[in-house]
């Protein structure tokens, strides 16, 4: 019996799924690589499509939507007090002279009510000052706007267009007192730009845009989903809610108890 070019990519199909499957296990050796590769037989391989696609089809099913949307407000709000609390801790930024110098460190937090970005420079190996020691104040009501990347006034001076391309995805700036002054920022880590450009937001009462946002707000509302749908564990979610029946004719079927009271 000779196997068609169906059979046959049928085949290369489950090989290649056997490979991917493998590495995005990141095993640490060659040997490893085999042994995981083996245990990945066809059978195993359409159990994990079963599971996959049971999953996508609970994830999708128009009460999960629904579900996701009223979830989304709270879990958003908890993101929201997560980036304020960040802030509240403060970071340490590196400051970048006319020179290009990177050696100076300065230090920002937010203060503990939410109205005053307390900074300062701050000697190398002082991880984290305390909120005293920070004599520059910027009073949050004052903060006009908030820009990042290329439109930060440290990334178009001159000399600018040469900064390395990772500088300028770390670099964002607040405006404040009718803005006329700007405090440059240059975030240690994509991390850390993600949750002060986050927590600055917040503050001016804008939305949240960072990646880091969605990334949090998927991983929460996945979390939040599986833990409501736990009772609800293979068996079939419907599409739409069952039919609301129609009332009864007339309610004499209820037992009328008040004669007993008096």
């Amino acid at each position: 019996m000779r196997a068609t070019q169906e059979d046959f990519d049928k085949v290369m199909q489950v090989v290649r799924e056997q490979i991917i499957r493998t590495l995005t296990s990141k095993p640490t050796s060659l040997e490893l690589f085999k042994t995981k590769v083996y245990a990945l037989n066809y059978s195993e391989i359409l159990k994990l499509r079963q599971t996959e696609r049971m999953h996508q089809e609970e994830t999708l099913a128009a009460p999960v939507l629904e579900l996701r949307e009223k979830l989304k407000p709270e879990l958003l709000e908890l993101i929201k007090q997560q980036r304020l609390n960040r802030l509240c801790e403060g970071t340490l930024f590196r400051k970048i002279s006319s020179r290009r110098r990177q050696d100076k460190l300065w230090y920002c937090r937010l203060s503990p009510n939410h109205k005053v970005l307390h900074y300062g420079d701050v000697e190398d190996g002082l991880e984290s000052p305390p909120i005293e020691s920070l004599q520059e104040k910027i009073p949050v009501a004052d903060i006009k706007t908030l820009l990042i990347g290329k439109d930060c006034p440290h990334m178009r001076e001159k000399g600018a267009g040469k900064q390395n391309k990772d500088v300028l995805e770390l670099a964002f700036t607040i405006t404040y007192d009718m803005e006329e002054y700007c405090l440059n920022f240059i975030a240690p880590t994509r991390y850390e730009f993600c949750l002060w450009t986050d927590g600055l937001n917040v503050l001016m009462g804008k939305e949240m845009t960072s990646e880091r946002t969605k990334s949090d707000l998927d991983i929460l509302l996945s979390m939040e989903i599986k833990l409501r749908l736990l009772d609800l564990e293979s068996i079939p979610i419907p599409d739409a809610p069952p039919v609301i029946p129609q009332p009864p004719s007339n309610f004499n079927f209820c037992y009328d108890f008040s004669h007993i009271e008096q």
